[in-house]
Parts: C-alpha cells; sequence; structure tokens
C-alpha cells in the first residue's frame, strides 16, 4: 500500500492530483487495498477532467486531437493571410519561421503547405473546419486560447491589421465561442505581450504595457495581478498542453508567449517591490 500512497502524494504535490489522493484514502478506508486502487483511477479520471478539460479526458485521443489541431491552424493561417485580397511575404515569412520552429519533417511541410494553399482559396468556406475543431478540441481546457493567440499573431506578423483580418478573426473566436468583447481584450493582450518579445525603449510605456500584457491595469490589486499571471502561465503550461493534444513540437511557440508574459510580470514586480 505504501507505493500506492507515495505515488499519489507526489502527484498531490504537483498539483494535479487532489482527486487521486481523496480517491485512494476514501478507497482504501471503505474496501482496502483494491478499493484504494479504483479510488486512485477514480481520482486520476477527475483530476483530467479538471486539468485538461472534458475533451482532454481521454488521452487515446491525443493523437486525433493534435492532428485536428495542426489542421485547423494551417488552414486558418491560409485564410487570414488571403483575408486582405493577398499574401504578403512577411505572412509567407511568419508561416516559414513557424514551420522551423515545429521541425517540420519534408513530408509534414508538404502537408502543411497543402493546408496553408486550401485556406487561402477565397471559395474555401472555414465552417466545416471549426465545427471539427470544436467537436474534437473545443472541450479542452486551452486549445481554444492558444489557437486564437497563434492567429492573433499571424494577423500582427506584417505589421498590419487589416479590416478584413480583424473581421475574419472575430468570426473565428464566434466559432470558437468568444464574444469580441473577450476577443478584444485577447487581441489587446497579445499585441502588448509582443512588446516584451525584444526591449523597449521608454520604461513608462514598458510598465503601461506590461500591465495590459497580463489582462490588468495600474490599479488592479497585488493579489489580482498575481492571479492574473498564474492563470496565463497555467494557460501555456507545457504538460497541461500536451495532455490536452496540443503537438508537442508547438508547445515552443507556446513557451516563447509564456516568456513574454514573464518578462512583463517582472517589470511589474519591480515597479511594486513585490
Amino acid at each position: 500500500m505504501r507505493p500506492l500512497f507515495a505515488a499519489a502524494g507526489r502527484a498531490f504535490i504537483s498539483g494535479v492530483a487532489l482527486f487521486k489522493l481523496i480517491g485512494v484514502v476514501a478507497g482504501y478506508w471503505l474496501l482496502g487495498f483494491w478499493g484504494g486502487l479504483l479510488g486512485f483511477f477514480i481520482g486520476s479520471f477527475i483530476d483530467r477532467v479538471r486539468v485538461y478539460g472534458s475533451g482532454g479526458m481521454n488521452p487515446l485521443q491525443n493523437a486525433l486531437r493534435q492532428a485536428v489541431f495542426l489542421e485547423t491552424v494551417f488552414i486558418s493561417m491560409g485564410k487570414l493571410a488571403k483575408a486582405d485580397g493577398h499574401v504578403s511575404q512577411d505572412e509567407i515569412d511568419h508561416v516559414e519561421q513557424f514551420m522551423q520552429k515545429l521541425g517540420m519533417s519534408a513530408e509534414h511541410r508538404l502537408q502543411a503547405i497543402a493546408l496553408f494553399k486550401q485556406g487561402a482559396d477565397p471559395a474555401f468556406d472555414i465552417a466545416p473546419t471549426y465545427a471539427r475543431f470544436m467537436a474534437v478540441c473545443g472541450h479542452t481546457r486551452n486549445l481554444k486560447d492558444v489557437l486564437l493567440v497563434y492567429l492573433i499573431v499571424m494577423a500582427l506578423a506584417d505589421g498590419h491589421f487589416h479590416p478584413a483580418e480583424e473581421a475574419l478573426l472575430i468570426d473565428i473566436a464566434a466559432r470558437l465561442g468568444y464574444d469580441q468583447a473577450t476577443f478584444r481584450r485577447m487581441m489587446d493582450m497579445v499585441l502588448n505581450q509582443s512588446h516584451f518579445a525584444g526591449q523597449q525603449a521608454d520604461p513608462a510605456a514598458a510598465l503601461n504595457d506590461a500591465y495590459k500584457a497580463l489582462g490588468v491595469s495600474k490599479d488592479s490589486s497585488d493579489t489580482e495581478i498575481k492571479r492574473a499571471y498564474r492563470k496565463l502561465m497555467s494557460q501555456y503550461h507545457p504538460d497541461k498542453l500536451i495532455g490536452q493534444g496540443m503537438p508537442e513540437d508547438m508547445v515552443a511557440m507556446a513557451t516563447e508567449q509564456a516568456k513574454e508574459i514573464q518578462v512583463a510580470y517582472d517589470l511589474i514586480k519591480k515597479s511594486r517591490n513585490l
């Protein structure tokens, strides 16, 4: 029995195993060793739903979620690049860099390019793509957020935010279940997070951007700022994203976003002596 309790204890310390521990203790108290074992598995199921969302509770579906996520990303990138009537070189370069960071094989690159071109076809309807995405990935905890963030970054790749791109992103956000107010808040956060990918000359402007990057204001309390920071970092946690079905290669992109959030938070902490 000791190894079972030890495993539950280590998992609990990681912050994602509350019901594992409860299940083990309750099961062992009621039914002995086999009850503890049963409680462990039931608790594991509940904890997985809590951490990954109901859509991520079946790890056997990860391969399908990975395929659908990648398909949706590249089709959407193509649609977004063509939204203003032409695909710019900056947008092509952004997609190329994106594929390089993923470390795609030659075969997978060809598939991604084909999906991008498919999405860039003005006659292509993205409705079935998003219906499938929502059916397979829609109930996971963070995949919708991360997908929308990637597309906002793509829209900003050429330094211009065309009204047609904005209209498409609003439509995509609605298909993912976000209203316009939520979408605009996310867009403002992503835009300001991008300011921390490099150096910013004006410290006053940097601090203002840091608050916006976390979705808070200078009037927010220390507790509110810490809560916002922890929520964002949890959203981009590699283990959680992989557990929900994000391809492991794409986690590097989420890690970059998390670094920008960390730099913004560090600046706020320094200004507040937290």
